[in-house]
């Protein structure tokens, strides 16, 4: 099958599948979609994608179907139900799930595939609405390799570091790994900021002074400054940052292996949520920070 000739499928268009299915429409792909929430397709339909009224049509439709989604529930429901991709999907085509879910139902997704003459990979991302809009996100992949290859190209379109880990799950468990870093990098994030402001330091000049030293991250330098001008709208959301951390422990805790940072780091953006800051972004634990030490809100 030529790359070229696919017919995709998307299903989720929310903060970051929009533009994710957006830049593979603009590369001049025939598109079909579905979202919960219809209106959030409104736009991709007007340039052209084809609204359909399930993932099981949407996959009747396409050769190759991609879901980010929210919750494993979400996935489930999307792509193992009686009106989910794998019930519509042909023989030979391929589902990609992108959503940051559990290791052991993307195994689950690769053996139903499997059993009905189809294939999955796990392909979960990292670089939040910064890199969807961009097409510039980390893209993790397990499953089959020669299916990876099959679907590379379309990765590009989306992505820059993208990469085959393994066997089905191996992308799911590299997402992991990367929301296990960025939890406890968040939480240094937030306290050395607030530690510039107590200083009396100007918090601009301290990121630009330590984003390009040792102290560099990704975090610093990309939330930071949100942080700085009180945005705390989300790129990525705190309440599915709690789920990824929550899939994280229980593998850590299938493992044997002890990951008391990573607990710790839950706990606050657990006390986040209860602060009604879940539909905010991650950079928003710096609002939990603020009233532990008893600080009003400051401006930039």
């Amino acid at each position: 099958m030529e790359t070229k000739k696919m017919k995709i499928g998307w299903v989720g268009t929310g903060m970051m599948g929009g533009s994710m299915c957006g830049h593979i429409l603009d590369a001049g792909y025939p598109v079909s979609v579905f979202t919960r929430t219809k209106a959030r397709a409104f736009d991709l339909v007007q340039k052209g994608a084809q609204w359909k009224e399930s993932p099981r049509e949407v996959a009747e439709s396409s050769d190759v179907v991609f879901s980010i989604v929210s919750y494993p529930s979400d996935v489930e429901d999307a792509l193992l139900s009686s009106h989910g991709v794998l019930a519509g999907l042909g023989e030979g085509g391929i589902v990609v799930d992108m959503t940051t879910s559990s290791p052991n139902l993307a195994v689950r997704i690769y053996d139903e595939a499997k059993k009905k003459g189809c294939f999955a990979l796990d392909a979960p991302v990292s670089g939040g609405d910064v890199g969807a809009k961009n097409a510039t996100l980390a893209i993790m992949a397990g499953g089959d390799r020669d299916v990876f290859d099959r679907v590379f190209p379309l990765f590009e379109i989306m992505g820059k570091a993208i990469t085959y880990m393994g066997k089905a799950g191996s992308g799911q468990h590299t997402k992991m790994v990367n929301q296990i870093h960025i939890a406890t990098t968040m939480i240094g994030t937030v306290e050395c900021l607030l530690y510039a402001y107590k200083a009396g330091l100007d918090m601009s000049e301290v990121i630009r002074a330590i984003g390009s030293g040792s102290a560099g991250s990704w975090s610093i330098n990309n939330y930071g400054p949100r942080i700085v001008k009180r945005n705390f709208e989300p790129g990525f959301f705190i309440e599915h940052f709690i789920k990824d951390m929550g899939i994280a422990l229980d593998e850590a805790k299938r493992m044997n292996l002890s990951l008391p940072g990573l607990s710790l780091a839950q706990e606050f953006y657990i006390a986040a949520k209860a602060q009604g800051l879940g539909k905010k972004g991650t950079q928003a634990l710096y609002l939990v920070f603020e009233k532990l030490n008893g600080i009003l809100g400051h401006g930039s």
